[in-house]
């Protein structure tokens, strides 16, 4: 198993954390079942196994939302520009999740791999 961070480096360049194969995505958002070069799993064997991958697009996407608004009105204060942020904000809290949406899939595969590596005893008891 490489190591944690060539795991996670792999995953934002959105290629298998596991051997850096790919690609692993059809489209922007339709990710391939197995890795085309080492045939990870990518759902682990397991049911609902996206939940985490949902949770770490949305955990991405908040952030980089709160983010902007917070360094906006920073930079901005005393007058911030209130009318922009009210439109920008929504538009932002929309399109950032389809933005991070195949990220998210890869950073958790990465996660969980980190965790619990392919082969591990976990892994071969789900099956």
């Amino acid at each position: 198993m490489p190591p944690r961070k060539v795991l996670f480096l792999r995953a934002v360049r959105r290629h298998c954390p596991r051997c850096g194969g790919g690609p692993l995505f059809r489209h922007w958002i339709n990710m391939v079942d197995r890795c085309p070069v080492c045939a990870l799993d990518f759902t682990r064997g397991e049911s609902g196994y996206q939940l985490g991958a949902m949770w770490f697009n949305l955990l991405l996407a908040e952030a980089v939302s709160v983010g902007v608004f917070l360094i906006t009105v920073a930079l901005t204060w005393p007058n911030p520009p209130w009318d922009r942020l009210q439109i920008m904000g929504p538009l932002e809290a929309i399109i950032s999740p389809l933005f991070f949406y195949p990220f998210s899939k890869t950073l958790f595969l990465a996660f969980d791999l980190a965790m619990r590596p392919a082969g591990s005893l976990i892994e071969t008891e789900a099956h």
